[in-house]
């Protein structure tokens, strides 16, 4: 490994739906790496899960089918023995690892804890923030802890909506009416999300969601303005200016945001200065509600009615494409790809040294 590059891990793929989208995010990263300043090595996780791991890259990828290092000896036993190779002082020791996962295994705090593990400085969110950012339910809770205002919500899980289905639809309608959206608390990208208009669609909702995952939430409808804000840094986080969607369909789902390109940005979003500012503010208390670090997008309504600004959700590993609105709210706000992707790698650093400095000995104090 050379002396005077960095050597960053890329890892994309992934068990996750979100296979394809991880793949479109490492090769825009990979295209945008500055090879004069680091080494890459490739982690390819396939759909099942097993790793494989190329050579060191001194140039970008030619396609996207390249990606997935067919050409690569070896499987998951050598990829992980790289990674682990810190704790055993191996010669092919990374200097830090840059997750490209979206959605489950990915940003949800379990390949964070891996890395963890391995002693292993990586870009983005740490395990606790990863794990609630995914889990809406945690995520909302935190939020109602911070004092940031949100739309109505209620949640339950697989068991309870089999033992006591009548009573939860109660609830719902009571708390929240129609229309509401069904969501599964886990996962990303807005898969497995419906609109119910009735108590019948509420149903069908609520057993399409169930699917996906063991627990859903269920969310009233507010007719709003989409906002997102980027977020970067770590204890003293820096918010972009804002950009706002304008969705194509009834909400911005997953074919919106992937496949037919429907969807516009407003990049920044045509708001008062002032309302920027509260936006801006509000980001960062959502970053800090759920202990980010790195990077996070957070993602607002503001309420027609009335003018309110409503959290939506965060987001720990936002698409990542030059395209995207994270990069572009960065760009906008001054920030080339490039220098995100080694300010990124900085906080990564920064992160692992300061907890290394910690003392973890159970010990009285001297």
């Amino acid at each position: 490994m050379s002396m005077d590059k960095l050597t960053v891990g890329v890892v994309y793929g992934g068990k996750s739906g979100e296979h394809e989208v991880s793949l479109q995010t490492a090769f825009a990263v990979t295209n945008a790496f500055d090879y004069e300043k680091y080494e890459l090595v490739p982690f390819y996780i396939s759909k099942q899960g097993t790793w494989k791991k190329g050579s060191v890259m001194h140039a970008p990828f030619a396609q996207i089918e390249d990606l997935k290092l067919e050409q690569a000896a070896g499987g998951t036993q050598e990829a992980l023995n790289v990674l682990f190779a810190r704790l055993y002082g191996g010669e092919d020791a990374l200097d830090v690892m840059f997750p490209l996962l979206h959605g489950t295994f990915g940003e949800d705090g379990t390949i964070q804890g891996m890395f963890e593990m391995a002693d292993m400085p990586y870009v983005g969110a740490g395990v606790l923030a990863s794990a609630g950012g995914m889990d809406k339910v945690v995520m909302k809770k935190l939020f109602a802890q911070a004092g940031i205002d949100q739309c109505a919500f209620t949640y339950f899980n697989a068991t309870q909506w089999k033992q006591t289905e009548h009573e939860m639809i109660l609830q719902v309608e009571d708390q929240l009416g129609y229309p509401c959206f069904i969501k599964p608390a886990n996962l990303g990208s807005s898969v497995g999300i419906s609109k119910a208009r009735n108590r019948d669609e509420l149903k069908k909702a609520v057993d399409f969601a169930l699917r996906y995952d063991t627990k859903v939430v269920i969310e009233e409808f507010v007719e709003a303005r989409e906002v997102e804000v980027s977020v970067l840094g770590n204890d003293e986080p820096m918010a972009s200016v804002p950009g706002e969607i304008v969705s194509s369909g009834e909400y911005y789902d997953y074919a919106a945001k992937y496949i037919d390109g429907q969807s516009q940005m407003l990049i920044p979003a045509p708001l008062d200065p002032e309302a920027a500012d509260r936006i801006r503010e509000a980001a960062l208390q959502a970053f800090r509600a759920i202990e980010g670090n790195g990077i996070s997008r957070a993602d607002f309504f503001i309420r027609k009615s009335d003018g309110a600004l409503l959290i939506n959700e965060v987001n720990t590993m936002p698409g990542f494409t030059p395209y995207s609105m994270y990069p572009l709210l960065w760009r906008e706000t001054g920030v080339s790809y490039a220098e995100l992707l080694d300010r990124m790698i900085e906080l990564a650093l920064e992160r692992y040294n300061r907890k290394q400095a910690l003392n973890y000995e159970n010990g009285v104090q001297a």
